[in-house]
């Protein structure tokens, strides 16, 4: 059968019209393929319309992927028992001879994975509705969009990506020519809780050749999602060929003196501070996931690629996040994932309320001691579960959001879980000392809850590792070549909030983020004091006590002060050592990363020599006197 032929079978009515009114011969060819591959009963082809969009919210109703909660707008989504995060182990990339992606990628013979995937997707959508949605990674019709098409038979993944990126179909009537994306989707057959049923066939596999990424068997946002994760793994490519960058990076506006607005991305693994950091009260934010950036008029410039957030909802509560609780607790658009459902209203881990004894969650049934096939208590809410909602729900959000020409970049700013190294708060020296010392060297330490062994140190340059489609040393590289050509070149910052005293006890505060950022703006504006260390830049001692006054009504002391900056030189030279092991493994390491680190080392040994291991910040302010 001739594709226009299956297309016209297929389509609803008047939804033929909408896909052969694209004057772009690509995006017919493949939506044509995969409609003959996978067989669906009907297709809908999704315009910008209001209309479009709830025809597919109340889908995912009937369909039972999604049950209304008491909330006008809230809704709940169950991915299965087993379908619950991110699956890395059947996450690969099709590669062909001659394709480098770098040692230690998921990778398998793309003649191999397609005809696999191919297999899986034959007739797999049988008796279901295809949904096609045309999408926009970025604003619309900007130097950083990049277009896509998205197939999948899930109305609860097109309700997420309605929520989360802007709709496009409008650009691909207008324009011949346009490169997009390409995703393939599909939840497989479904068990009587209608999630995906056959888990063991999941598969999320991406080609870089026709820039298409297949998921099949799973419903979990976050293998589902095209635009999501899947995404920046195209996009790293992309940007490599183009010489831009793309980033796990969140976007947020600090707030200065007399109306002042800076912009600052920020990296941060998971469980580190991310959200936390660009939530922060009295600042505003941008986006909290995934940033573009891009080079103009020798500035930096950055977009949020969504306008949406699909956060983690453990420990969310209305005293350390107000503004998600409002957003989250309000009438409005909510997808609530794999949390506690009792009586219409959600419930999950750390939301600060007396749990129900008993409700529905992501296991069925659920009960206070209900344990698993392996006799484990089986929690609540999983702790992955998760919320979707639009970026204009936060009280907090920054219109600048949508603006295609994006926000100038004043500050960069990279966060790792460290107990015992890093200072709480410092900044680079220049660009390349803080894109090798600070962003190249980012850890994060496991936790007693989640692996059962404190204090295991995961190495994970510009919290990006998962994500890289190009060999680490290469994308190093890139990013110590994005300062050419610039006339402003952001700074560069580390944060750690994690860092303990000899007893265990965390020496920051949760709001001591707030402070760190006031100190931050100062500087991307030449104020504010600094002590140079060998590492890096801290602020002096008046300028904290000030901004403690006046951001927290704090009293901030000389104690606090020494406690937290003091620098701890045996293991700041442990850190180096281990950083050099790990980048000698790396094929094609830039040589001027061991070149700045040895540098760093040097400095820190001639300091351990005229002070010993730990040197409090006012020797130091001593020594440049």
């Amino acid at each position: 059968m001739e594709k226009i032929d299956i297309l016209k079978e297929k389509c609803k009515e008047g939804h033929f019209e909408r896909l052969i009114s694209i004057p772009n011969k690509e995006v017919i060819d493949f939506v044509s393929k995969y409609v003959a591959l996978c067989n669906p009963a009907s297709v809908f082809v999704r315009t910008d319309s209001e209309e479009d969009a709830e025809y597919i919210r109340k889908k995912a109703i009937e369909n039972g992927e999604e049950h209304k909660l008491k909330i006008e707008g809230h809704t709940v989504h169950f991915d299965g028992y087993f379908d619950q995060a991110r699956d890395k182990k059947n996450t690969k990339f099709l590669v062909e001879k001659g394709m480098e992606l770098g040692k230690g990628l998921n990778v398998i013979d793309r003649k191999e994975g397609l005809e696999e995937i191919n297999s899986l997707l034959k007739n797999i959508m049988e008796g279901k509705e295809l949904f096609v949605l045309f999408l926009c990674l970025g604003p619309v019709n900007s130097e950083f969009s990049l277009y896509a098409v998205q197939l999948t038979d899930s109305a609860y993944v097109a309700h997420s990506e309605d929520i989360l990126y802007r709709p496009a179909y409008r650009v691909f009537l207008e324009k011949e020519n346009i490169e997009f994306f390409k995703y393939v989707h599909s939840a497989g057959e479904l068990d009587e809780r209608k999630t995906s049923k056959n888990y063991d066939k999941r598969r999320i596999y991406i080609d870089f050749v026709e820039n298409i990424v297949y998921s099949v068997n799973t419903q979990y946002a976050g293998n589902t999602i095209g635009l999501k994760k899947p995404s920046l793994r195209l996009a790293i490519r992309k940007a490599d060929k183009e010489g831009w960058l793309a980033e796990h990076m969140f976007v947020m506006r600090v707030n200065g003196k007399e109306k002042r607005k800076s912009y600052f991305l920020g990296a941060f693994p998971s469980m580190c501070g991310k959200t936390s950091t660009c939530m922060v009260e009295g600042e505003n934010i941008v986006g909290d996931d995934i940033a573009y950036l891009r080079k103009r008029n020798g500035k930096v410039y950055a977009v949020n690629v969504e306008r949406g957030i699909f956060g983690i909802i453990k420990d969310v509560n209305k005293k350390d996040d107000p503004l998600i609780w409002e957003a989250i607790t309000s009438p409005g658009e909510v997808i609530f994932t794999n949390v506690l459902i009792s009586n219409g209203i959600p419930f999950w881990i750390g939301d600060g309320r007396e749990l129900p004894e008993e409700g529905i969650n992501f296991s069925g049934k659920w009960y206070k001691g209900k344990k698993d096939e392996n006799g484990k208590e089986i929690p609540p809410s999983h702790p992955n579960a998760r919320y979707t909602i639009p970026l204009r729900s936060l009280k907090n959000c920054d219109p600048v959001y949508e603006d295609p020409s994006g926000v100038e970049v004043s500050g960069i700013i990279y966060g790792g879980r460290d107990s015992d190294t890093w200072f709480p708060l410092f900044e680079s020296f220049d660009w390349t000392h803080g894109v090798i010392t600070i962003g190249a060297c980012l850890e994060s330490e496991t936790t007693a809850a989640t692996l059962g062994k404190e204090g295991v140190r995961t190495f994970n340059p510009m919290a990006n590792l998962d994500f890289l489609s190009i060999p680490i040393g290469k994308y190093i590289k890139n990013h110590l070549d994005f300062q050419k050509g610039l006339k402003s070149v952001p700074k560069i910052f580390g944060v750690n909030y994690f860092l303990k005293d000899e007893n265990g006890n965390y020496l920051n505060d949760k709001q001591d983020k707030r402070v760190w950022l006031k100190w931050m703006e100062l500087r991307v504006h030449n104020e504010g004091k600094a002590i140079k260390t060998p590492i890096g830049f801290i602020p002096h001692y008046e300028d904290l006590k000030n901004l403690f006054r006046e951001v927290l009504s704090k009293v901030y002391t000389e104690k606090d002060y020494e406690k937290q900056f003091t620098l701890r030189i045996p293991q700041n030279l442990s850190k180096i050592e281990r950083m050099m092991e790990i980048y000698k493994k790396i094929e094609d390491t830039p040589g001027i990363l061991f070149e700045v680190l040895e540098a760093q080392k040097e400095r820190l040994i001639k300091t351990k020599e005229k002070f010993g291991d730990f040197v409090s910040p006012f020797d130091l302010i001593k020594n440049e006197g």
